[in-house]
């Protein structure tokens, strides 16, 4: 290896590397290496005197080795078609027909406007056989019409979209209904063609989606100043998952293909357009799904069983069924476990990604640690995570089940009678199984992050510094050089001292 002889002064320009090397008789050469004080680019001198290289790069070598990648990349890319193929072969194209029986959710809806409300005496109304032609299905509807006394609301409501635009129709407030009906409400309006004229259309709900809109614009706003791009990249994986939702896995199942099935394969296209897109395509955000996903394998066994044991039907309430009466061939139970495994997925990515980041930040900070100290220095972290999260998930659902509770408060149950309940039978498996899995989640993502970000570490392939001066100086190398001598110490172009 010949060496090419340099002035006894550095260049006046920036060194073209990060990595400088500093001869004993007062040489420094530049290089373009990215190894911590490898030979070749590394950054050696290269004159007279022979080199000894240190590293002032920023950016740590890549802790994966290639056949690290190779192996991740055989377990991940057969899933992935296994879930492409999955969509594939499942897919519905669009929700099936059927004819509408006007309950609930399953009625012709339209847009209205309270053009006039005035105030009239319930009983002459009551008097009159004017009633109440609001939606009686209800509870409000049905106090409504035995209420005799009081001061109603007739409210006059203009059509404003469909076949019938700029028809009218009266409604009728009774006193101690929990919505009362304002001049200039926009409001949405049921239509019942097989009624009579006059109590075709009844007064539903609110039209709330400006508020509703301009909600999300804030909440979108948020994140993108707060994520930039990051932010940018989470808000369309959240449209990509709401499109799978919407588009696959909901129309899938009303077809009658397995709701568990179906789960699986639309959770795994979430879990991977959702993780690759907020945090990029790398070995770390690899790991992250594989833990992921061996969480989720967890959480689909589980919940099978004890659905099964619990005998749990998923028909417990009157949106199940009006499915289950609308669909008779969905699987009901299969249809719960679906909800257990969606409903699960966005925690675990959280705590997968934390916990891969944790043992990424944690082998940068110190290379030299191996995946027992990274295991046990990343789990301490795990468990701050699970005691909040798990926190989290539990108050979730018992907030969503908050009327339900409140019910079997005002009876005076007991704590057994209430859980025993399949309604709240149901809110306990589904929170316990997807706890579990959340909790096993950080232990099996941390063992997998230790294991991978220390397969290759840096000081493996890192010559001891005499011996690499040694083994790259020239032929014109002076004594300083030879081998097993230690380098003189000696002053650098900028003034200042190395100690080798």
């Amino acid at each position: 290896m010949t060496t090419t002889q340099q002035p006894p002064y550095p260049p006046t320009g920036p060194p073209h590397g990060h990595d400088h090397g500093h001869g004993s008789d007062g040489n420094h050469g530049s290089g373009s290496g990215d190894d911590h004080g490898s030979h070749g680019d590394g950054g050696h001198g290269s004159g007279a005197g022979g080199g000894h290289g240190h590293s002032h790069s920023h950016g740590p070598a890549a802790p994966v080795s290639r056949h690290l990648r190779k192996v991740i990349a055989a377990i991940l890319i057969p899933f992935t078609v296994a879930v492409v193929v999955g969509m594939v072969v499942l897919w519905p194209g669009g929700a099936p027909s059927h004819k509408r029986t006007g309950v609930g959710f399953d009625r012709q809806t339209q847009q209205a406007t309270v053009t006039k409300v005035v105030s009239v005496s319930c009983a002459s109304v009551n008097a009159s056989g004017g009633g109440a032609t609001g939606d009686t299905s209800t509870a409000e509807g049905s106090s409504a019409a035995q209420e005799a006394g009081g001061t109603c609301k007739k409210a006059t409501v203009t059509v404003s979209t469909g076949k019938d635009k700029g028809r009218t129709f009266t409604e009728i407030v009774q006193p101690d209904q929990s919505r009362q009906l304002h001049q200039g409400e926009k409001v949405v309006v049921a239509y019942e063609p097989s009624a009579p004229r006059d109590l075709q259309y009844s007064v539903t709900d609110v039209n709330r989606k400006f508020p509703m809109a301009l909600l999300a614009g804030i909440f979108a706003l948020a994140v993108v100043v707060v994520g930039r791009l990051r932010g940018v990249m989470a808000l369309i994986a959240l449209a990509i998952s709401f499109m799978i939702l919407n588009f696959f896995i909901l129309p899938a199942i009303l077809h009658g293909s397995n709701p568990l099935i179906v789960a699986v394969v639309g959770s795994s296209a979430i879990m991977l357009i959702a993780l690759y897109m907020c945090h990029g395509l790398s070995a770390r955000t690899s790991v992250a799904v594989l833990g992921t996903l061996m969480s989720l394998v967890l959480i689909g066994v589980l919940g099978s069983g004890f659905i099964d044991w619990a005998a749990l039907t998923g028909n417990t309430d009157d949106n199940t069924g009006l499915i289950h009466g609308l669909y008779p061939s969905i699987d009901m139970s299969g249809l719960l476990l679906a909800g257990v495994i969606i409903g699960s997925l966005g925690v675990l990515d959280d705590v997968t990604v934390t916990q891969t980041s944790a043992v990424w930040e944690l082998h940068e900070a110190n290379p030299a640690m191996g995946w027992r100290g990274l295991y046990r220095a990343g789990i301490r972290i795990g468990r701050d995570h699970i005691a909040s999260v798990v926190n989290t998930l539990v108050l979730a659902y018992a907030g969503a089940a908050l009327p339900l509770l409140l019910l079997f408060s005002i009876a005076q149950s007991s704590v057994g009678s209430v859980a025993n309940s399949e309604l709240v039978a149901e809110e306990i498996v589904r929170t316990l199984v997807g706890s579990i899995g959340l909790v096993a989640s950080v232990p099996v993502t941390t063992a997998l992050a230790a294991l991978v970000v220390s397969a290759d570490r840096p000081g493996r392939e890192t010559a001891p510094a005499g011996v690499a001066a040694a083994a790259t100086a020239g032929p014109g190398a002076g004594p300083a050089t030879a081998p097993g001598a230690k380098p003189a110490p000696a002053r650098g172009g900028k003034g200042r001292r190395r100690k080798h």
